[in-house]
């Protein structure tokens, strides 16, 4: 994951790493460059491993390129666990504080997985649902009357929390994902196509943790608590979207509330993406981070390269960012020009 940013920027990479470390206590480092993957892909592990390379990759841009974020962006948004990468990119937090919250919300997180499946004895995971575009807001109606809200799964208390399946995301015209119970969510599928006139794609992700459901009620509680630990900085050097509301956060206080909440309500991914295309005019776009998933469904909403003076690009590699960056002056000369 941070190999060839190591050989390729090794300053920033090795001083990022130490850092990391340093704040987690432990040697993450070692396990994202050696592996074994078994224990990166843990879930307590990958989080936090994921949102620091993402915030190395932002480091680079700016030690080693002069890229600044004040004047050449105009808001930052996050797909779940990248909305903390994102709150760093903007401003609202600091690194270490955002690391030490994604630490604690993933070993959080990964106790819900572990004590729900053996209470209940199920499977859980997340699975996404691709159908077609002019029947994306149709198929959520038909879940909606499927899930019955008396058939509940429960909290660490044994207090019912919310129904064993829950639609995650909503991350493009054509995908959502459900989360929750593997086995109810196969039924629901099962009722979907005999009973509501859908037949949509299913994929399994390769996650076993029902994230954005009510089995993480406990880690929206801990968060509400570690987000009064933590100093926030409102308002950043520029504006945030928020998953749960699809809008820029609008105070500390909404920041701290919503970034709790995240871990149990739905990433309104879709409608974030529109909001800044439509409403706020956005035109370029960046992803950064180990993945491009981010890029292909904003591509999916705004396309990628066929307007002038815009485009969709992620750096994910080295080789990545200084076509990036050419791509963006290209761009930005079009824009001045048009």
């Amino acid at each position: 994951m941070a190999n060839d940013w190591l050989e390729h920027f090794p300053r920033t990479t090795n001083a990022l790493l130490d850092e990391m470390d340093s704040i987690l206590g432990f040697g993450l480092s070692r396990i994202i460059q050696d592996g074994p993957n078994s224990k990166l892909n843990q879930t307590q592990n990958a989080q936090p491993a994921i949102m620091a390379v993402s915030v190395l990759i932002l480091r680079i841009l700016e030690s080693e390129f002069g890229f600044d974020i004040g004047s050449k962006v105009e808001f930052t948004l996050g797909h779940s666990l990248g909305e903390f990468a994102a709150l760093v990119a903007s401003g609202h937090l600091i690194f270490p504080d955002a690391l030490r919250l994604v630490r604690r919300r993933a070993e959080v997180m990964a106790r819900c997985t572990q004590q729900v499946a053996q209470e209940s004895g199920d499977s859980y995971g997340m699975v996404a649902l691709i159908c077609e575009a002019d029947h994306l807001q149709s198929l959520l109606s038909t879940i909606q009357e499927f899930l019955d809200p008396r058939a509940s799964c429960y909290d660490h208390s044994g207090h019912p929390a919310g129904p064993p399946v829950m639609v995650a995301n909503i991350n493009s015209p054509n995908q959502i994902v459900l989360s929750g119970s593997i086995q109810k969510i196969k039924a629901l599928l099962v009722q979907l196509r005999q009973f509501g006139g859908h037949d949509p794609r299913a994929v399994r992700l390769k996650s076993d943790s029902p994230f954005h459901s009510p089995v993480m009620l406990p880690a929206a509680e801990d968060m509400r608590l570690a987000v009064e630990e933590v100093d926030i900085t409102f308002p950043g050097s520029v504006p945030c979207i928020s998953n749960v509301t699809a809008m820029p956060f609008q105070s500390k206080d909404d920041l701290k509330y919503l970034l709790s909440r995240q871990c149990i309500d739905t990433v309104r991914w879709w409608e974030s993406i529109r909001y800044l295309h439509q409403n706020q005019g956005i035109r370029r776009w960046i992803g950064i981070g180990p993945g491009k998933v981010g890029r292909n469904l904003v591509g999916k909403e705004v396309g990628r390269v066929d307007t002038k003076g815009g485009g969709v690009w992620a750096v994910s590699n080295p080789k990545e960012m200084e076509e990036t960056l050419l791509a963006l002056e290209k761009t930005e000369t079009e824009v001045q020009s048009s």
